[in-house]
């Protein structure tokens, strides 16, 4: 197909990327020489090449992975000369991700049909049979500006870190949180779905809220969902919305959380908790970005980012069939696990300063820090309530400290060692707190396994848990 140049082989002045560097290229054509065409002239420059003989398989290959760049035909079906298959492809690809630089290809290209792809979102427009020298040198501009603007916004994502007003509510300095912190900078800026994992009150909610500060979203709502807290009659309404009339208590349209969300991000917690039933719903809206409330039979269109979390393990769950593996793969784009406090302990002292400002400042209390025995503790204590159960400690600590310090007795952790227990001296609240603690320390986070162990529902549990701070 190429006339001109013959492809060049990589020289000692210009080697070939290391792989893990190497541009990837999605190249779409129906006929398979071009396809092995492309692969000859840009695998020797440096290029990873995927290839796709149809539209569908495009879709395919988009929904599996990323690209620095896309070469994709305007025509698929034999005999056809109008290119709008391959303008309707442009279309989707640039609806999903504007940022990769698509370039069309056609040998039957016209003035109308350049300048048509070029509205639709095309950076090039290239007519077969090409010239080598002008496809690369395309390719290779596009690539590069596709790869400064993915550094710019990491920068920018970092800045937004690293220079907020006020001390940030995400803090992680010890090394375990450093994939965390990464992951944040390089997924944050992007429209990826994210699931992120991990024990319960370790910080997921807030780590969510960091992604979406960071994010080209910021300036819209990110709207929060307990998903373990709707019930599973309420949850399409909920969700989804309802018209009037839908059901016995509609006496007026509602807007749902999704809706709510347009433009911005959903944050979807305790997600391993939804019902199977409802997993299929939620499903559809993620695989086809449109709702319909309850009640209503037209179809509304929302741009949700959605962030999901949870502290189960959802791959074990799909194995047992409480979870649909595909609504997993469409949450789990990116993965971001946060580590339990007992691993992070270098952390704790200015988690423990931050939440000891924040109450002493709400309470009007005269506290500028710790005594050593104080902080001592906070860092021996196992924390099986994480950060969460850290801040309700520091509450109550601020409470009821007298002096300017906090002190060991005014933390309340003395009475959950067990040399320090004295079941007869102790309030049946004090007790129950520390059953559950124990609890959820022996299941390492688990809340399900806890409750169980407790023979408690997983919803008293979680009732308890809040009123205890844990």
């Amino acid at each position: 197909m190429p006339t001109s140049a013959k492809p060049a082989a990589p020289t000692a002045a210009s080697p070939a990327k290391a792989s893990h560097d190497r541009p990837r290229v999605l190249a779409a054509d129906d006929q398979q020489h071009v396809l092995e065409a492309l692969e000859l002239l840009l695998r020797p420059q440096g290029y990873d090449v995927e290839t796709a003989k149809s539209p569908a398989l495009v879709r395919e290959a988009l929904a599996s992975g990323t690209y620095d760049a896309l070469l994709i035909d305007l025509n698929y079906t034999r005999d056809t000369t109008s290119g709008q298959e391959g303008l309707d492809l442009l279309s989707e690809i640039v609806g999903l991700d504007n940022n990769t630089p698509v370039i069309v290809m056609t040998a039957w290209a016209n003035i109308q049909l350049a300048v048509e792809a070029m509205r639709r979102g095309a950076r090039d427009f290239i007519q077969k049979p090409w010239e080598n020298e002008r496809l690369l040198a395309i390719l290779r501009v596009q690539v590069e500006l596709r790869r400064a603007l993915q550094r710019a916004e990491r920068l920018a994502a970092q800045n937004r870190l690293l220079q907020a007003d006020g001390r940030p509510e995400f803090i992680a300095t010890a090394p375990v949180m450093q994939s965390v912190l990464e992951a944040i900078t390089r997924v944050g800026p992007s429209d990826a779905n994210v699931l992120i994992t991990g024990e319960h009150g370790t910080g997921k909610e807030v780590v969510a809220r960091t992604l979406h500060a960071v994010s080209r979203r910021a300036s819209r709502l990110m709207v929060s969902v307990n998903t373990g807290a709707v019930p599973e009659a309420l949850f399409e309404s909920e969700l989804f919305g309802h018209v009037k009339g839908a059901f016995t208590d509609a006496r007026s349209d509602r807007i749902g959380r999704f809706e709510l969300a347009d433009g911005g991000t959903i944050f979807l917690d305790e997600i391993g908790n939804v019902p199977l039933r409802q997993q299929a719903k939620l499903l559809r809206v993620l695989e086809a970005g449109e709702i319909e409330r309850v009640g209503s039979s037209r179809s509304v269109r929302v741009d949700v980012r959605v962030v999901s979390a949870t502290n189960t393990d959802l791959r074990v769950a799909c194995s047992s069939g409480q979870f649909r593996e595909d609504l997993l793969f469409r949450l789990n784009t990116v993965e971001i696990h946060v580590p339990p406090l007992r691993e992070r302990r270098e952390d704790i002292p200015a988690l423990a300063l931050h939440f000891l400002t924040r109450y002493a400042s709400r309470y009007r209390r005269p506290i500028q820090g710790f005594e050593a025995p104080a902080l001592q503790l906070l860092m021996q204590y196992s924390w099986p309530g994480n950060v969460r159960e850290l801040e309700h400690t520091l509450e109550r600590a601020v409470l009821m400290c007298r002096g300017n310090e906090i002190q060991r007795a005014d933390l309340g952790l003395d009475m959950l060692r067990p040399q320090s227990q004295n079941l007869e001296e102790l309030s049946l609240e004090s007790v129950e707190a520390i059953l559950i603690r124990k609890a959820l320390q022996r299941s390492q986070g688990n809340v399900s396994q806890a409750a169980e162990t407790l023979g408690l529902s997983r919803g008293a549990l979680y009732r308890r848990m809040e009123k205890y701070g844990l």
